[in-house]
């Protein structure tokens, strides 16, 4: 599996890098066919003065394609919650296949 990493309008220190790869790990636990992971990390300035920090996740499965676009004020607390809506999804397409 590959994990693609990418940052945005700034670059990332390596403790959000190594928090992203530590947390996005644990994925691996929902399905065990997954063959590539992009995350990008965004600036969006979207007032002039307050800038959201936007996190995507895309995950590539053989046959399916999954993307998650969350935004808050931290990069950690945007992935976390891109990160959970991306195991749901991953965990609803699964019952879907089994059932």
């Amino acid at each position: 599996m590959n994990v693609n990493i990418q940052t945005v309008h700034f670059d990332a220190d390596s403790k959000l890098v190594s928090y992203v790869e530590t947390r996005i790990s644990k994925i691996y636990q929902f399905h065990e066919k997954i063959t590539t992971v992009d995350v990008y990390l965004k600036l969006d300035n979207v007032v002039h003065t307050i800038k959201d920090k936007i996190a995507e996740i895309k995950i590539n499965i053989p046959g399916h394609h999954f993307f998650v676009k969350q935004s808050s004020k931290s990069f950690e607390q945007s992935f976390d919650e891109a990160l959970n809506s991306m195991i749901t999804q991953i965990k609803r397409k699964k019952e879907k296949i089994l059932i």
